[in-house]
């Protein structure tokens, strides 16, 4: 029997994803893994847990059982491939107010991108605005995802 992936769980895990660890969703059971790419690579080693403190051992352990059925596991998306940048370019595109809207376009050029659109949204009051699409769109690419990989889901 295979339970359903949670679309809230995968929603979490690609809005979370840290620099040097990679996401996978069990089949079977539908749960949702973050391993770092060290670990994966000591269980690819075979690294012995030897001298390892018990949260290293518990994480070894985890990349142990990917790497050796990684039949039964499918990689999420990473955070490069999720391009939040093109999300947040999206985003300012659905702004009605053209005046808001090239602020917003200007404010996404260059170094302190994330942060001057953040500020930007705040300043004209449309952060809720920018909150519930960037939901919306990471619920679509979930359930893209899901549909691409054959994996059943519930929302």
């Amino acid at each position: 029997m295979t339970n359903k992936v949670k679309i809230k769980d995968i929603i979490e895990e690609m809005e979370m994803q840290f620099e040097g660890y990679r996401s996978f969703v069990k089949i079977r059971t539908g749960e949702v893994f973050s391993v770092s790419e060290d670990d994966l690579i000591d269980a690819e080693d075979e690294k012995t847990m030897d001298d390892l403190q018990d949260w290293q051992i518990e994480n070894l352990e985890i990349a142990n059982e990917i790497v050796e059925n990684y039949e039964d596991y499918k990689e999420l998306p990473s955070k490069y491939e999720i391009d939040e940048y093109k999300m947040v370019k999206d985003f300012c595109l659905t702004v009605k107010d053209v005046k808001v809207q090239k602020i917003l376009l200007i404010a996404i050029e260059g170094k302190g991108a994330f942060r001057k659109f953040k500020d930007t949204v705040i300043e004209f009051n449309i952060e809720m605005d920018w909150y519930s699409y960037r939901d919306r769109r990471y619920k679509d690419l979930a359930i893209a995802w899901c549909q691409n990989n054959d994996i059943e889901y519930i929302d």
